[in-house]
């Protein structure tokens, strides 16, 4: 049985995940791993060109795209490693990064989840992620540490406990992630990651951040490209990870600032950059969480 499984989910991006299977091989040659591909509603079947670059890759095919939560899920399903590392295929791992986490968790009994100092692929001089602060349960937002910061060493030596990990590269043990359950595939894209944190939360775990190790995101620093899947889920799932994860009387108050306040200032912001073809989307987002149960596998938009 390997030590550590890694898990990353493909969806039509081949090159990119190519890059990150040679970089798990330049940087991790001797690390005892298991690496999980989940192809994940790919238009084709890429095992044997996944495996002439990582003959040993444990090829998963899903002929649905199941979301990010879902893909990883059958990856972490299948996984047989003592810890559990999901990595996004458009990251490129550094030599000392799996140790230093595995070293992490192993000091410290008491964390969850792990995750690194997340640096721009495109300018490796700019951080990502260093931590995020708590989740302001009123307003369903919180902060990014270190987002836009030029990385001067400054959270080199960190390694304390963070509102929440990141999704791109995230580290748990098999045996707490039995107790807190997988990620809810309801949310299908955004805020799983946050409402996974809390399920090992609920379990007494911690979240971490160290900075002592570091990997390589290829997300663009723009704030992103504006689309009414990322308009829809990003709508729905604000309101659904505070329906999840915090009282009636919360969900009362947040939910008459969201509709109220939040989700109008969105539509005014949509109206003056004349995305009004956006609009409709933060409707459809509000109107899911109206007519649906928290738990509901209704995903209200066709993928």
């Amino acid at each position: 049985m390997s030590r550590i499984t890694i898990i990353t989910v493909n969806f039509n991006q081949i090159r990119v995940t190519e890059d990150f299977l040679r970089s798990v091989l330049l940087n991790a040659p001797n690390e005892d791993i298991e690496l999980i591909l989940v192809d994940n509603g790919s238009s084709n079947d890429n095992e044997a060109y996944f495996k002439n670059i990582y003959p040993d890759v444990v090829y998963i095919r899903s002929d649905k795209n199941l979301g990010f939560a879902g893909g990883n899920n059958l990856g972490i399903r299948a996984a047989k490693g003592e810890y559990i590392l999901l990595l996004n295929n458009d990251t490129e791992i550094t030599e000392n990064m799996i140790p230093v986490l595995l070293n992490e968790m192993e000091l410290r009994p008491d964390i969850g989840l792990i995750s690194p100092l997340i640096l721009y692929y495109e300018d490796p001089k700019i951080i990502q992620y260093a931590g995020f602060t708590e989740m302001n349960y009123l307003t369903g937002r919180n902060r990014g540490i270190g987002n836009k910061e030029v990385d001067c060493g400054q959270y080199n030596l960190d390694s304390r406990e963070t509102g929440y990990c990141h999704g791109a590269a995230m580290m748990c043990r098999k045996k707490d992630l039995e107790l807190a359950g997988l990620m809810s595939e309801d949310f299908f894209l955004y805020y799983e990651e946050l409402d996974w944190c809390d399920k090992f939360k609920k379990i007494g775990k911690k979240i971490w951040f160290t900075g002592k190790s570091t990997i390589y995101h290829k997300e663009s620093m723009s704030v992103g490209k504006e689309s009414k899947i990322k308009t829809y889920f990003m709508t729905r799932n604000r309101m659904l990870y505070i329906r999840r994860n915090t009282s009636l009387l919360n969900t009362i108050i947040f939910s008459i600032y969201y509709i109220c306040f939040a989700c109008p200032k969105q539509i005014i912001s949509y109206i003056f950059k004349k995305r009004l073809n956006l609009v409709k989307w933060v409707f459809k987002g509000v109107f899911w969480n109206l007519t649906n149960s928290k738990s509901s596998s209704k995903l209200g938009f066709k993928i």
